[in-house]
């Protein structure tokens, strides 16, 4: 066991494949002699060669045409996407090609493909850089989407995103990077992919979130058990497919429900949750399903981000109204 970061815990895991496969390739704007924007991959050009790790020109379609090209042909590209607000300039890779050619090729045809890219609010970054876009690619059949909120699970889901034959979309949340630090195992692990984690157990009430927002979501639990009230806290982790098992055991169990997404409520994951609950498990329920996100507007401006962002006093003032009702 190391204690890493969140950013460390992957590097970490991409060194390990690195070294694990040869087949297995990370390329991306600035990835290479600098080690990417936020370091994530620095020193691995250094140790595995330009060959294995290597900058690209600024054209982020570009960057995941190769990957479908190179996924195709029996290699395992890792491309990152600098943030995610830039994966627009690739939509189609994403939805059109890569999560569709094990599909039109009835099976001839594997992508595996793993597009890393940081995402999320709290760090007072510039437009485009801080926006939540699952909502955009989690309705995408054939394409995961998987969003970690500890070390320990960025570094296990990524080993498994990595090794998995069907392309993954891998956030890694930009808050998260640096603030977070748990032992983490030193070899390779994994994380099992599109299966949720109760990171809290309680009786009262659920609170389901992913990312960031699970941290959060912590936070009010603490807060609520103040007032002799029994949270318990799923982490989703992989947002597509949802693991709504897990999320149904917690809802027979507690009969009360608020869901968190620090993206806009709009065609949220969130909503997901929301009408498979309501529609697998209505009778458990004892209140209304609670939510919580941003609001349904475009990102705000760095100096106003903490007033649109989901807070914990947010998720525990919802609670305490569903558990009010």
């Amino acid at each position: 066991m190391t204690t890493r970061s969140y950013i460390q815990a992957i590097t970490d895991a991409l060194d390990l494949k690195l070294a694990d496969d040869e087949k297995t390739l990370i390329f991306g704007e600035d990835v290479g002699k600098n080690g990417g924007v936020f370091r994530a991959t620095q020193g691995l050009q250094d140790k595995h060669g330009t060959d294995r790790v290597f900058d690209t020109p600024l054209a982020e379609s570009g960057i995941l045409g190769l990957a479908i090209g190179l996924g195709a042909t029996g290699w395992r590209p890792i491309p990152e996407i600098q943030f995610m607000g830039f994966t627009f300039e690739a939509v189609d890779s994403l939805v059109g090609q890569m999560s569709r050619n094990r599909f039109r090729t009835a099976g001839a045809l594997t992508q595996p493909i793993t597009v890393r890219t940081p995402y999320g609010g709290g760090t007072h970054t510039a437009e485009l850089h801080s926006d939540s876009l699952e909502h955009l690619f989690t309705g995408v059949p054939g394409l995961r989407v998987v969003a970690p909120a500890t070390a320990y699970d960025a570094k296990g889901l990524l080993i498994s995103a990595i090794e998995s034959n069907d392309p993954v979309l891998f956030m890694e949340h930009l808050k998260l990077y640096r603030s977070i630090k748990e032992d983490v195992p030193d070899g390779i692990y994994r994380v099992p992919l599109d299966t949720a984690n109760v990171v809290r157990e309680g009786t009262d009430i659920t609170l389901v979130a992913y990312g960031a927002q699970v941290h959060e979501a912590l936070k009010a639990a603490e807060a609520l058990a103040q007032d002799k009230v029994s949270a318990e806290v799923i982490d989703l982790r992989t947002i597509s497919p949802i693991d709504t098992d897990t999320v149904f055991a917690s809802v027979d169990k507690t009969g009360r429900l608020v869901v968190v997404q620090e993206a806009q409520k709009m065609a949220g994951v969130g909503a997901h949750v929301v009408s498979a609950v309501a529609e697998n498990r209505i009778l458990s329920l004892e209140a209304p399903i609670g939510r919580v996100s941003a609001p349904d507007s475009v990102y705000a401006f760095a100096a106003d981000e903490h007033a649109w962002l989901p807070n914990a006093d947010g998720i525990a003032a919802k609670a305490r109204e569903i558990l009010s009702y």
